[in-house]
């Protein structure tokens, strides 16, 4: 597949990077393996009930965008930035204008998550901040496989601290191991602190600027903060196979990710008469097409926020754990 700074005819099922990230780290870093074992017990235990959220507020989310741009298209502009904002904060806080399009057998368990985003305004030494930092780079792209875009040395930025702070990188991404352009990519919660983010297209961040159709409602990143979050692929990652799980009960087993703009109902796996949840933003649909986490997401997300991201909220030592 050539590499392209085109969005015409991408999917998102090709173009999301997290399970490649995710399985290299798991061969290679001993101490994430574990911690992963750590994360997925302590997720079970909330999603049986045996432990539950402390939370009672809105969890607020420090986020620093790190700009990282070759040309002068890819330098989004503040008002892109805020946009992306503002699509997190409507997307995580069931508060998008679409979310009346989730189908009626599904608006029951539509779920609020209490979690919203906001730049910072302290850096890591205190001195206030706009929440963004501009950085030209002599690099034409950014390989997802050796997560360049958080090194300097590579012609990237590196990240504040993971415990503080949720870094976003914007720039132009692509994978050597598909030889294609990508949407983004997350690293989900136990791994390095010093790659531990989110990084998005820039054609596929925000709203308005240089935001493409289909991608051009701000939802890779509402999917790539998912995993950040512990949200795994709706199907599970098992393919077409129906065996696979994302470890949220009220997520119907759907046969493998879904792409543009199904119709409802879209049955696979025996999963009628309603099929698959398609309007999640875990699926591969289209922006326009997606509206939606479900409470056992929330749940899922809650046992993130009380163990490994804990900083966060607050309510344990550094989010470290």
């Amino acid at each position: 597949m050539p590499e392209t700074e085109e969005f015409t005819g991408l999917e998102r099922g090709q173009y999301c990077g997290t399970m490649a990230l995710h399985r290299r780290l798991l061969e290679r870093d001993g101490e994430y393996a574990a911690n992963r074992t750590v994360i997925e017990n302590h997720a079970f235990a909330f999603a049986t009930g045996e432990l539950t959220s402390g939370r009672t507020a809105v969890t607020k989310i420090p986020v620093v965008v790190h700009v990282v741009f070759n040309t002068d298209e890819q330098n989004v502009s503040d008002e892109q930035i805020h946009s992306q904002i503002t699509a997190l904060n409507q997307d995580f806080r069931k508060a998008n204008p679409d979310v009346s399009k989730v189908p009626a057998v599904w608006q029951p368990i539509a779920a609020d998550s209490l979690i919203e985003f906001e730049l910072a305004t302290t850096d890591p030494q205190g001195q206030p901040t706009n929440g963004i930092t501009r950085t030209q780079t002599q690099k034409e792209k950014f390989d997802s496989e050796d997560d360049s875009v958080k090194f300097p040395a590579k012609g990237g930025v590196a990240a504040w601290p993971a415990d503080r702070y949720l870094n976003l990188w914007v720039c132009q991404v692509f994978s050597s191991a598909i030889g294609g352009t990508l949407l983004g990519y997350a690293q989900f919660p136990g791994g390095p602190p010093e790659t531990d983010g989110v990084v998005i297209n820039y054609k596929a961040f925000g709203t308005t600027g240089t935001a493409s159709a289909p991608f051009d409602l701000g939802r890779t990143a509402t999917h790539e903060v998912g995993h950040w979050l512990n949200l795994r692929h709706i199907w599970g990652d098992d393919f077409d196979g129906c065996s696979g799980s994302d470890f949220v009960a009220d997520t119907p087993n759907q046969g493998g990710e879904n792409t543009g703009m199904p119709t409802f109902p879209k049955i696979s796996c025996n999963n009628g008469p309603h099929g698959d949840m398609f309007v999640n933003y875990m699926d591969y649909t289209d922006d326009a097409g997606m509206f939606m986490f479900t409470r056992g997401q929330v749940t899922r997300m809650e046992a993130t926020l009380d163990g490994f991201r804990s900083s966060f909220n607050g309510s344990g030592g550094g989010g470290r754990g």
